[in-house]
C-alpha cells in the first residue's frame, strides 16, 4: 500500500506509526523549512505506545505540489491531509516553521488540535535578510549559515554534515518561499485565544529561535508549560532525541484519559 494521501493540493507522503486503539490522540509531526520527515528521529517517529503521522509537507520530500509562501496554506494542507486519512483530532508537534503551522491549525482549526508541542519556534519568526536573501543569490554560503546557527556548541561534525547535505537537497525556491513564509508569520497578539494544552520546548544555544522565543509562547498561550534543554541548539530533535521523545511521551501521557479511546481509521499505512 502507497503511503500517499491524495487530497486537494496534490499526492501528500506521510510516514505511520500506528496504533490500533489508543486513548490519545495521534501525534502529528510537522517540520521546518527546507526540511522533510526525516527532521524527526526514529524515537520521535516511532513513540511508544503513540500513533504517529510525519508528512512532507507539499513540495517538500516525496509530496508533490509546490511550497506555500505563507504559513496559513501550510495549516490549510495538513488539514487536508488529516480530512484525507479520517484523522480527527491531532497532538499538532512543529519544529520552527513547523511550529508556526501547529500555532495557526490551534488558532484557525482549534477543532483539530488536541494540544501542541511547539520546539525551537515562536510566535513571530522574522528571518535575517543574509538568509532570505542568500537562498537565491548564494546557496552554498547561506546553506552553511544556517547549520552553523543551528546547532549548539557540541553537536557532532557529522550531524551537521548530514543536514548541509540534506538541505541541499531541497530546491532553493522552495527554501526561500518557506524562509518567506516564515518571514511574514506573527500570532503575537493572538496567543491567548490558544486553548489546547501546549509544551515548548527551547534550546539555550538556539540562534535561530532564541530561547526567549520560546519564554514568550510560555507566557503568552494560557495552558503551556516550557522545557529547557541545556546547550541545545534550533535543532533539538536531532541533537537531543532521547530527551525530547521523553518530553513528548510525557506531554501525550498527560492528555491520555482526556478522550474516549479512538480507532486508529483504517488508510493505507505508511511507514515510519
Amino acid at each position: 500500500m502507497s503511503p500517499f494521501a491524495n487530497t486537494q493540493v496534490g499526492s501528500i507522503w506521510y510516514a505511520r506509526n500506528r496504533e490500533p486503539v489508543s486513548h490519545q490522540p495521534a501525534l502529528l509531526l510537522i517540520h521546518g523549512a527546507g526540511s522533510t520527515h526525516l527532521y524527526w528521529p526514529p524515537q520521535l517517529r516511532r513513540l511508544r505506545r503513540t500513533s504517529v503521522l510525519a508528512p512532507d509537507l507539499p513540495g517538500h520530500g516525496r509530496s508533490e505540489g509546490t511550497a506555500r509562501e505563507t504559513i496559513t496554506e501550510y495549516a490549510q494542507d495538513v488539514v487536508l491531509l488529516l480530512d484525507a486519512l479520517g484523522v480527527e483530532r491531532v497532538v499538532a508537534a512543529g519544529h520552527s516553521m513547523g511550529g508556526a503551522i501547529a500555532q495557526t491549525m490551534a488558532l484557525d482549526h482549534a477543532d483539530r488540535v488536541a494540544g501542541l508541542i511547539l520546539i525551537g519556534t515562536g510566535a513571530k519568526l522574522r528571518v535575517a535578510p543574509e538568509i532570505l536573501d542568500g537562498v537565491l543569490a548564494d546557496l552554498d554560503s547561506t546553506l552553511a549559515l544556517v547549520v552553523e546557527w543551528s546547532f549548539g556548541p557540541n553537536a557532532p561534525a557529522e550531524l551537521k554534515q548530514l543536514t548541509m547535505t540534506a538541505m541541499a537537497e531541497i530546491a532553493p525556491a522552495v527554501l526561500h518561499a518557506d524562509y518567506l513564509g516564515c518571514d511574514r508569520f506573527d500570532v503575537r497578539e493572538r496567543l491567548a485565544q490558544i486553548e489546547a494544552p501546549t509544551l515548548v520546548i527551547g534550546g539555550t544555544a538556539d540562534k535561530m529561535t532564541p530561547l526567549r522565543f520560546s519564554q514568550y509562547l510560555a507566557d503568552g498561550i494560557p495552558l503551556a508549560q516550557l522545557q529547557v534543554v541545556e546547550g541545545a541548539g534550533h535543532m533539538l530533535a536531532l541533537e537531543r532525541p532521547a530527551l525530547v521523545a521523553a518530553a513528548v511521551g510525557e506531554f501525550m501521557t498527560k492528555l491520555e484519559g482526556s478522550s474516549p479511546p479512538q480507532e486508529v481509521p483504517q488508510s493505507p499505512p505508511g511507514s515510519a
